[in-house]
């Protein structure tokens, strides 16, 4: 099948698929002698695979890896879940940071009084290093730099 064909069975885009076979994802598909590229079941099966790990959040490099245990039917399944583990450990990690942005602009929203007046804690607070959570850092000038 042409690339169109295995974009529509796979849900994943013709660009993304000749991106896939240029980074080295995907195995490239031999060309037809009218230079199409030809896809197979199988090429249509990775592609989901792909689609799949990349809903998940999976890098691109562990993608490649997973691809390859897939592929290797005398895999250990514990390669499989290590790779899974990492990745759930990072996603951990990045929903805990998301949590503490969401606390932090929480306290920043509460600290606003959102009236007419320009004094602003949230301003206040992206104007500093690194944050103050609604507190004013000593030596900042509160209503912005000075022109």
């Amino acid at each position: 099948m042409r690339i169109g064909d295995a974009a529509r069975q796979s849900g994943v885009s013709a660009k993304a698929i000749r991106h896939y076979e240029m980074i080295g994802l995907l195995r490239p598909a031999p060309r037809n002698s009218n230079g199409y590229r030809s896809y197979s079941e199988i090429d249509v099966h990775e592609l989901r695979f792909i689609k799949r790990a990349r809903t998940l959040g999976f890098p691109i490099e562990t993608i490649r890896e997973l691809l390859s245990l897939w592929r290797d039917r005398s895999r250990p399944s514990r390669k499989v879940r290590a790779l899974a583990e990492g990745h759930l450990g990072f996603l951990d990690a990045r929903i805990q940071a998301t949590e503490q942005m969401a606390v932090s602009l929480r306290r920043l929203i509460e600290a606003c009084s959102g009236d007419h007046r320009p004094d602003c804690p949230i301003l206040d607070d992206l104007s500093t290093d690194q944050g103050t959570t609604g507190t004013n850092r000593p030596g900042k000038n509160r209503r912005g730099p000075t022109r």
